[in-house]
């Protein structure tokens, strides 16, 4: 466990949050300083986080495609008129899936409580069942310390995620809602705008 000090915003007083040594399972929230059009408002679920680098998915990106016009292999995982979602800029031709399981022993790649990652042929049936799931077009992924070093320039906040967060049928007010939940000084940044020559 790591110590590290927050804004919140630019102009809030300062916050130190504990950094855990593994982001697995954490929600990456976007600060308001971080201006990269990747990551610019976005809550990203990092599934793996080692020395060898992290990777995740961006949760509250859905395309104006649908998972049956993009990926029709795959519709039957999720519910009709599904989005397709932007996962994050590296290999973003390649679908990754995100599921809820009953068991979730039968995830490739558990991440937390019940939630975790397929990989690889996913179109086979899953032993002990998908509750739900989501479907992403790439990941969110860093080298060997590069999001430790994003983290010191105060360039992400970090929540425990839950399962709502992940299947949120707002994705699009993901971002302020989980702000929110942080409390004071990061419900002030919740309400900063996109663009924020707006503000």
């Amino acid at each position: 466990m790591r110590y590290i000090a927050s804004s919140g915003d630019r102009g809030s007083r300062v916050v130190t949050e504990r950094i855990p040594t593994s982001l697995k399972g954490h929600l990456l929230i976007s600060s308001g300083g971080l201006y990269d059009p990747n990551f610019r408002h976005t809550v990203v679920l990092i599934g793996e986080h080692n020395a060898d680098g992290a990777l995740g998915v961006v949760l509250n990106r859905a395309l104006n495609v649908t998972v049956d016009q993009a990926i029709p292999e795959l519709v039957d995982l999720v519910p009709p008129g599904e989005a397709l979602y932007q996962g994050g800029p590296v290999q973003p031709e390649s679908p990754v899936l995100l599921a809820e399981f009953e068991d979730a022993t039968t995830a490739d790649l558990h991440v937390f409580d019940s939630v975790g990652f397929l990989v690889g042929d996913v179109m086979m049936p899953v032993e002990g069942g998908i509750r739900r799931a989501r479907v992403y077009a790439g990941y969110s992924g860093w080298g060997p310390g590069q999001l430790e070093a994003e983290m010191a320039v105060d360039s992400w906040i970090i929540e425990p995620a839950n399962v709502e967060d992940v299947f949120t049928t707002s994705p699009d007010l993901l971002w302020s809602r989980v702000l929110r939940r942080k409390g004071s000084p990061y419900d002030r940044l919740s309400k900063m705008p996109f663009d924020p020559s707006m503000n």
